[in-house]
């Protein structure tokens, strides 16, 4: 646990000033990221690979909604916070802002991962903090306004490929922005039109759909943003969704205060606390979750942790805006029950189970993927089994897929069948980065979507089934968890080495593969003599047992 001191003491366990001193302590590394010289070209730039280290040839635009956490240390008075006032945060926010406009392509889009990208992501997410700035400092600058106004026109014109509900609802919550300070009703139109794709995009089980499923974390920004949202405009639509949104997220805040991880359809541990502190007043499980965060997942750092210099700033001025909403009235974080609960999501294919002493997640269109946590933190989970062949090629059963699963009636005994992919590793070269540089100088400059539909084919939704079949039946038994996995395959097929990996993943997802606790829980391993088992009989079942400490 973080050790107090004079300038930044702790508070006390539960209190909402958690938010503040996380939010604050994380001020330093932000502005470190900023170009600072006023003189310099990229004054006002946080992309300091570019700037700085030059190991990039383009400057992230995602960056610049660093301004925001800038801005509101500036105008906030949080306890202990140093940075209160402080002119240079007004000066480099909007530098930011400024760099941010001159970067930008004449229509108001920027890239995020590559050049000429113009990714909606990478424009939400800085657009939403540069409008939310100006509103904040109360900043109405002509220039401003009207590159603000040429994204919120890009964004009425265009969509992106897949389903990411999280982006839609931050294009409603940036168009809503854009509309405050301009004035022009076009932007809240649009921003209802993002809005109802939002919603159009729930499940009916309280999720929306991020690519290929339900995803806890990703879901938790949701809630953030649709949150953000309805404070500003009060829509009914919005808050009636919002109260069912808390009800599915609270079966996925875990004992020990961390939330989400591998079993959600993008591998993420997202958690944003700010829709739930608005939620609160309405809904006894938002608060519960806010409250979980606050006397754990805080104070005990079992929170995850996403900080390097690309996401570093996604939940700090989340944490500011849950410090500003915090509701008082509430019934504390969530407990294991008095008796099991068991709870089945058959449009995500989610399994929950509450026992007395731990709080067990699968997947079962992730091959069983599970993690299981009592009080004390996760003591057992994996993202299924993932293994090497003689030839090389690694396999995992974690892939969406369309598996046959059985659940039982007191929804206690899942079973998951299905078959091993093919795990890609595609990683850049030199070769391969020129031959890519050089298709976006030309051809792939004039249609940025069909480039992000061709790399989220190969990166994240492609499949590559393989004639090794395998079954995972878990279940909970006496208050222990039993997983048993068998493995058939044919005798061609040969493997090297067989595991259980903790926290593998095979998408490309770039907020996933971050830091809590769970991931250190170890890999699993079959033995050598099990592996050849295998190979020689074509087929191995093998059962695991788990006790919660």
């Amino acid at each position: 646990m973080t050790q107090p001191n004079d300038r930044f003491p702790q508070p006390p366990r539960g209190h909402r000033d958690w938010y503040a001193y996380e939010a604050i302590r994380a001020i330093p590394r932000l502005t470190l990221m900023v170009d600072k010289n006023q003189y310099s070209p990229t004054y006002g730039c946080f992309d300091r690979s570019f700037w700085h280290y030059r190991t990039m040839d383009f400057p992230c635009g995602m960056n610049q909604e660093f301004v925001l956490p800038l801005a509101l240390v500036y105008k906030q008075q949080l306890p202990g916070n140093p940075y209160f006032g402080r002119e240079r945060f007004r000066e480099l926010a909007l530098a930011g802002i400024a760099y941010a406009r001159k970067a930008s392509y004449p229509n108001g889009t920027t890239d995020d991962y590559f050049p000429f990208e113009r990714a909606m992501g990478a424009l939400v997410f800085s657009l939403y903090a540069m409008t939310e700035t100006c509103l904040e400092l109360d900043e109405r600058r002509d220039d401003f306004n009207e590159f603000f106004a040429r994204r919120g026109d890009w964004l009425l014109k265009h969509n992106e490929t897949g389903k990411l509900a999280n982006h839609q609802a931050f294009a409603a919550l940036a168009l809503y922005n854009v509309f405050l300070l301009t004035g022009d009703r076009r932007y809240r139109d649009g921003s209802n039109a993002f809005r109802d794709l939002t919603l159009s995009w729930g499940s009916g089980e309280g999720w929306f759909q991020e690519y290929e499923g339900a995803d806890p974390g990703y879901h938790s920004c949701s809630i953030a943003f649709l949150g953000k949202l309805w404070r500003k405009n009060r829509d009914p639509k919005i808050h009636k969704v919002l109260i069912d949104a808390c009800d599915f997220a609270h079966h996925f805040m875990h004992p020990d205060g961390s939330y989400a991880g591998e079993y959600g359809s993008r591998n993420t541990y997202h958690f944003y606390p700010h829709g739930f502190e608005l939620m609160a007043p309405y809904s006894q499980k938002a608060g519960e979750i806010a409250d979980t965060y606050l006397h754990r997942g805080l104070p005990d750092r079992t929170r995850y942790f996403n900080d390097d210099d690309r996401m570093a700033a996604h939940y700090v001025y989340d944490w500011i805006h849950a410090w500003r909403d915090y509701h008082p009235q509430r019934t504390g974080p969530v407990e294991l029950p008095a008796e099991t609960e068991s709870s089945w999501f058959p449009k995500a294919q989610v399994q929950v189970v509450k026992t007395p002493t731990f709080h067990l997640v699968a997947n079962a269109s992730k091959g069983a993927t599970f993690k299981a946590v009592d009080r004390q933190g996760a003591f057992a989970g994996d993202s299924g089994l993932i293994g090497e062949l003689e030839d090389g090629t690694v396999v995992v059963t974690h892939i969406v897929g369309k598996n046959r699963v059985r659940i039982s009636e007191d929804r206690r005994v899942l079973v998951v069948d299905g078959v091993f992919q093919r795990r890609r590793a595609l990683l850049p070269t030199p070769f391969k980065q020129i031959l890519f540089r050089i298709f976006l100088l030309t051809a792939g400059r004039f249609n940025a979507n069909a480039v992000r539909s061709f790399l989220q084919k190969i990166l994240i939704v492609q499949k590559a089934p393989l004639p090794i079949r395998f079954r995972r039946r878990l279940y909970v038994e006496d208050d222990r968890l039993i997983v048993e996995d068998s493995i058939r395959k044919p005798r061609k097929v040969r493997f090297k080495r067989l595991s259980c990996g903790t926290d593998a993943t095979s998408i490309y997802v770039a907020n996933s593969n971050v830091f809590q606790e769970s991931v250190l829980v170890p890999w699993r391993h079959f033995t050598a003599e099990e592996v050849e088992q295998l190979n020689r009989y074509g087929r191995l079942t093998k059962r695991w047992v788990f006790e919660p400490r």
